[in-house]
């Protein structure tokens, strides 16, 4: 997805409690919603397996999105001709802490 898609959903949820991103990601209205949705469920995932917290506690600290590669393709045309296609993609960085630490 474009930089500026995925942006307008991380904008939404930067600061949040875990809880409050899973619903408001839910309930919003953007295909960007739902890739975002599974990479805060995974994070959090992680970060319990891993340091032992509970979930409950986390909140997202830092969430960015930067620019990725562009992916080129070429679209026949008439004539034998090609049209390119540059397909922007993201790098999405979700980062979460705990509230009582």
């Amino acid at each position: 997805m474009s930089v500026f898609k995925a942006r307008r959903v991380i904008d939404q949820i930067r600061g949040r409690s875990y809880e409050e991103t899973l619903m408001i990601l839910d309930l919003i209205p953007y295909r960007a919603s739902y890739p975002i949705l599974k990479m805060v469920f995974s994070a959090a995932a992680n970060a319990s397996h891993n340091m032992g917290l509970n979930k409950t506690d986390f909140f997202i600290s830092k969430a960015e999105v930067n620019g990725g590669s562009i992916v080129k393709k070429l679209r026949p045309r008439a004539k034998g001709r090609s049209y390119s296609i540059k397909r922007p993609t993201c790098r999405i960085t979700i980062v979460l802490k705990d509230k009582s630490k």
